[in-house]
């Protein structure tokens, strides 16, 4: 009865508000590279189904416990930078289906341990910011280059897309991406290219059990358990540090975020995790004056997720229906500020500029050679000249 209480005394329309922006930004954001990556894949529309509905069930529920737990907005995500990551493997055709979800497992392994044991901060300074932020970006630089790439493959879609993404990163920013989103669903409505809405439904789960391989290890584990830790769960920290939630423990959340992604990963969850940037929007001043009753919007952000986990069937045939090059295109855009940002953050300082350009470039090729994957020889050739310069 004293928890209910809490809810009615601190709860406000800008909280309710702020969660939904948030969600509605993460969203659109990122669902049309999870779309492309299964269609990569060949997975049935009720695998594709129970990726989004995993993903968001487990986004949900240890979003909304861990804020009623701790009377802050703590807001949980996906990795988009892992996501780009798991579709560059499904494009290169690389790993079987079975493979990365094993692969999904042995990273909630590691996340889980590294909460665990509190070893979260001494393993992510041990990660060259430049490095990480290199990495990070090579993983997503060819998605941006592909949503130009589509622009002859279907001219009046992506070129309206481009052009409101434009316009709304000078007028609107925050919007920027769902406006781009509605221009490429109406212009491909108009022009005929629009697909039948197949599936649709209520979400439902399908277990695919999990192959465990050396391959993706090197492939997909490791780089992704990186990505995780330097572009989600150390800025989404961060986050909650600098809107006022310094009182909240930083190993409960990492721990949480491992289980979360090691229960939901046989029913094609990739990794849940702490929210980066969407996090800004529930525990900023948008949400409310009073930091102490901002927690309400991490409470709605859970409840928005788990209305899109339970009507998954309609959004994945939404987006199905959407013709693929504005599919890739809606990817590449959503993922321009991200891609900018660490490309300026690992180039920024003349310090390590050349390591991190090398794993930058390397990892943005896509070369896989001896089985191992371009983020692995990127991140390793340019540690390497990290370290010999470091030495020198």
């Amino acid at each position: 009865m004293t928890a209910i209480a809490d809810l009615r005394r601190d709860g406000s329309g800008s909280a309710v508000t702020a969660g939904f922006v948030a969600v509605v930004v993460g969203a659109a954001s990122s669902i049309g590279l999870l779309v492309g990556a299964a269609r990569d894949f060949g997975l049935t529309h009720g695998q594709t189904v129970s990726w989004v509905l995993s993903c968001y069930l487990a986004i949900s529920v240890s979003g909304g416990v861990l804020t009623w737990r701790y009377r802050a907005p703590v807001k949980m995500a996906w990795t988009t930078p892992g996501l780009a990551l798991v579709a560059s493997v499904a494009a290169a055709r690389g790993l079987g289906y079975p493979e990365v979800l094993g692969a999904y497992v042995l990273s909630a392994l590691i996340m889980t341990g590294l909460g665990v044991t509190g070893a979260f901060e001494s393993v992510t300074r041990r990660i060259p910011p430049a490095l990480a932020n290199a990495l990070l970006a090579g993983v997503l630089l060819p998605f941006v280059l592909g949503a130009f790439r589509a622009l002859p493959a279907a001219p009046l879609p992506v070129g309206g897309m481009i052009a409101v993404f434009l316009l709304g990163r000078v007028w609107f920013p925050r919007w920027a991406v769902l406006a781009a989103l509605l221009a490429g669903a109406g212009l491909s409505l108009a022009s005929g290219a629009v697909g039948p809405l197949t599936g649709g439904g209520l979400g439902t789960l399908v277990w695919t059990t999990p192959e465990f391989s050396g391959r993706a290890v090197l492939t997909l584990a490791l780089p992704m358990t990186v990505l995780t830790l330097a572009s989600q769960q150390l800025p989404g920290v961060a986050v909650l540090r600098a809107c006022g939630f310094s009182r909240v423990p930083t190993s409960p959340l990492i721990t949480w975020s491992g289980v979360a992604s090691l229960l939901s990963a046989p029913f094609g969850a990739h990794t849940t995790n702490l929210a980066a940037i969407t996090a800004a929007i529930a525990a900023g001043e948008e949400a409310h004056p009073d930091p102490e009753r901002r927690w309400v919007a991490g409470l709605s952000a859970a409840f928005f997720y788990l209305m899109l986990g339970v009507f998954a069937g309609w959004v994945v045939g939404a987006v199905g229906a959407v013709p693929a090059p504005v599919v890739a295109a809606l990817a590449g855009l959503a993922l321009v500020s991200t891609t900018l940002s660490s490309a300026a953050s690992a180039l920024g300082t003349e310090d390590g500029r050349e390591a991190a350009f090398l794993t930058l470039a390397v990892t943005a090729s896509g070369v896989a050679f001896l089985g191992v994957g371009s983020a692995v020889w990127g991140l390793g050739l340019g540690g390497g000249l990290w370290a010999l310069s470091r030495r020198r």
